[in-house]
């Protein structure tokens, strides 16, 4: 009953934080560095970048209940081909991991990120799950949220990314450590490229009144 009321609360509340952005705080403050942090309400980030993250990481997202089964087994399919398994993880999920829980794997963990990711989809609108993720997803070290991002590698708010810029940040997401925004690889431009042609295939902007 305590999780369901936290996440009840949560549904309008902005975030001071997150569990992974607390426990960065602390390694950040052990090492003497800055974290940067900045919570932006979702109508005060370009529409470019809720769509960025959509056609990066979950093009299933308005559809689905928090577990995009469709992924599940095209990853499992793979595997059994002999490539190297991947992640599935929703937008849904990897909200309700960065938001509650604690960095590393393990069934009790893969239990409880199940859980929060039920009562996410139960309590909270579609808008309010991409709100949230767009705010505590991590783009480098120790930033936090797209208008943390925006600020450093772009020097804007996040209000005004245009969609190459969004594709970008969007770009780094399954490594923000490894690939970097403001110094990217070969393989970042890449996908980059390709996380705009996926905003194009989905409609554009438009794709986001179907939240």
């Amino acid at each position: 009953m305590a999780s369901l009321a936290v996440v009840l609360v949560l549904r309008w509340l902005p975030l001071p934080a997150s569990s992974v952005i607390a426990q960065h705080w602390v390694k950040a403050a052990w090492q003497g560095a800055a974290l940067r942090y900045d919570w932006t309400p979702y109508r005060d980030i370009s529409p470019h970048a809720a769509l960025a993250v959509i056609a990066a990481e979950d093009q299933r997202f308005p559809d689905h209940y928090g577990f995009d089964f469709v992924e599940i087994q095209q990853a499992l399919a793979d595997q059994e081909e002999g490539q190297t398994l991947r992640g599935a993880s929703t937008l849904s999920q990897q909200t309700a991991k960065n938001l509650f829980l604690w960095s590393g794997r393990g069934w009790v963990r893969k239990g409880l990120e199940a859980w929060f990711t039920v009562l996410l989809e139960l309590l909270w609108s579609k808008q309010r799950i991409l709100e949230v993720y767009l705010n505590i997803a991590e783009f480098g070290e120790y930033t936090f949220g797209i208008e943390a991002a925006s600020q450093r590698f772009f020097n804007k708010s996040a209000a005004e990314l245009t969609p190459s810029e969004a594709a970008r940040l969007a770009a780094v997401l399954p490594n923000p450590l490894r690939y970097q925004v403001d110094k990217p690889s070969s393989y970042v431009r890449k996908r980059q490229r390709w996380v705009e042609q996926q905003m194009r295939q989905l409609g554009g902007v438009a794709y986001l009144d179907r939240l």
